[in-house]
């Protein structure tokens, strides 16, 4: 039986259960957890100096009142990139790809900007509606126009992450199969061909950590424009 390229996209399931839950929770048990010792492993010691880098980069635009949201962001962070680099192995599952997961990341953070914002500076939060200095009869366009692109954000969060990260995972499944059949037929082709593969997964790994970012880095924006 000749299955299709997206099957791999399919949430897994045994027994009749799917296996998404298990996908989202084994990241959080792969973190190195602080000791008790004074002197922590080069692991812990790397990982913390990491988070303390993102956390500064990613809080350096936002006032004071954003910096509440660090710890949400950099757990936020750390959890999209371990869910896109593990999804890179073999017989494993990207739960990123499924544009529900991301919808149901992207909607509510977005809505929690948006209810700080109409509840910290209403009159501002409105005024993004309608830019100043705009003619009368152009006023209920751009008030439409605003609030859709207002709507679409979230919309746009979720659909950038799932369109990448299948993209990228699609084609890694392409020049896969393409590198086997080749392989007996013309050897040569096919080595070209795996070298291609393994510049594409590099750029796969890059990819799975800037879209994280990205991700992250917009809902900080978004922030930044409610507080």
């Amino acid at each position: 039986m000749i299955l299709s390229f997206f099957d791999q996209f399919l949430s897994p399931t045994l027994l009749g259960l799917p296996l998404i839950a298990v996908a989202l929770a084994l990241p959080w048990a792969l973190f190195p957890t602080a000791s008790s010792q004074w002197v922590s492993n080069r692991l812990l010691v790397l990982q913390g100096w990491s988070i303390n880098r993102f956390t500064q980069q990613l809080l350096l635009p936002l006032n004071t009142g954003g910096h509440k949201w660090a710890l949400l962001f950099a757990s936020l962070m750390l959890f999209l990139i371990t869910l896109n680099m593990l999804g890179l192995l073999p017989y494993t599952f990207t739960p990123t790809t499924q544009l529900s997961l991301n919808l149901g990341l992207a909607v509510p953070l977005w809505l929690a900007t948006v209810i700080i914002g109409l509840r910290n500076q209403p009159t501002v939060a409105l005024g993004h509606l309608l830019p100043e200095g705009t003619p009368t009869l152009l006023i209920p366009v751009l008030i439409i126009i605003e609030t859709i692109s207002l709507f679409i954000r979230p919309l746009a969060l979720g659909v950038r992450l799932t369109a990448n990260l299948t993209a990228g995972h699609l084609l890694i499944q392409l020049i896969s199969t393409a590198a086997f059949v080749l392989l007996p037929l013309m050897p040569t082709v096919a080595i070209l061909t795996t070298v291609l593969l393994l510049l594409l997964t590099l750029l796969e790994v890059a990819v799975a950590m800037i879209q994280a970012y990205v991700f992250v880095l917009l809902l900080s924006l978004y922030l930044q424009e409610n507080i």
